[in-house]
């Protein structure tokens, strides 16, 4: 029996690719409710006295702010319609929707990252200044992603072969992934 498609976009990529950006335009685009893992996670870690890279460190031993996220996802992916998540597990927990994919190269994302980042959120993440050492951290942040997602789910979600489309922020400014996506969009909901 096929699975019935939900009107869900589900938007996952590494840091910097431009999830958040590109969810928020894709949503007002649709008149879409939006909801970002990310921020969620960022917002547990806190609440543990971590900022973001500790908090993945700490989620590798302790499950719970994981289990948190997740059950926010199924929730979602159970209740919802018309929504856009930015999350990197999302097309996991919500196999019947749209799933897209940005990807970047890690030293664009961390010049980006770091252009666009306000003092508060530096000092609380402690980010290095230099684009070189920051996309350095970004790998070893991806490398801690990875190995938990795997022990976690055995899933990869750095593995373009989960996605619907995936998209290359490098080569396109975030108006034109918002159109690549609601194009392919608009044909995966009527196909």
């Amino acid at each position: 029996m096929a699975t019935m498609k939900k009107h869900i976009i589900t938007i996952a990529g590494k840091p910097g690719s431009g999830k958040s950006t590109t969810a928020q335009k894709v949503a007002e685009a649709l008149n879409y409710e939006r909801f970002s893992s990310g921020d969620l996670f960022r917002s547990l870690s806190q609440e543990r006295g971590v900022e973001l890279y500790q908090g993945n460190k700490l989620a590798e031993e302790d499950t719970s702010i994981d289990e948190q996220v997740d059950a926010k996802l199924q929730e979602l992916g159970e209740t919802k319609e018309e929504m856009v998540i930015d999350s990197r597990m999302a097309w996991h927990w919500i196999p019947q929707s749209f799933k897209v994919y940005l990807d970047l190269d890690l030293e664009t994302a961390a010049e980006r990252i770091l252009s666009g980042m306000d003092a508060e959120r530096r000092a609380i993440e402690h980010i290095p200044d230099s684009t070189q050492e920051y996309a350095t951290q970004l790998e070893k942040r991806l490398e801690s992603e990875a190995k938990r997602y795997l022990a976690l789910y055995d899933q990869n979600p750095y593995d373009a072969a989960h996605y619907d489309l995936v998209v290359d922020t490098k080569v396109h400014n975030p108006d034109q992934v918002r159109e690549l996506i609601l194009e392919a969009y608009q044909k995966w909901i009527t196909s």
